[in-house]
């Protein structure tokens, strides 16, 4: 079985309050061995990073202001983790936060 560990950084907590996805990390694992295959990108959040998310990440909005956005890899993305479990230590931030860039983006919502 393949499995996805999969991780995000954000530019705040709430998608409530517009927060947006700024970096996403994958690692592809075949029945809990890690493969070669790696899914990796900083995206331009369209907003300005909260001094919190700053100091988790470090990640600054001129940093971030070339980067491609969600809608740009999104189905890069999707094609990734399609069919695969997902393993993500905190599941219910991340799996908030892509549903609401799915939606922004107009695909559909992933689980």
């Amino acid at each position: 079985m393949k499995e996805i560990v999969l991780d995000t950084e954000t530019t705040g907590i709430s998608v409530k309050d517009g927060h947006r996805i700024v970096e996403i990390g994958c690692i592809e694992l075949d029945n809990l061995v890690i493969t070669q295959k790696k899914f990796h990108c900083y995206l331009n959040p369209e907003r300005r990073v909260s001094e919190k998310a700053l100091e988790v990440h470090g990640y600054t909005d001129k940093f971030l202001s070339d980067k491609k956005k969600f809608i740009e890899v999104a189905d890069e993305f999707l094609s990734f983790i399609d069919n695969k479990k997902l393993i993500i230590h905190n599941a219910e931030f991340d799996i908030s936060h892509l549903n609401n860039e799915l939606q922004i983006a107009g695909k559909k919502k992933n689980r």
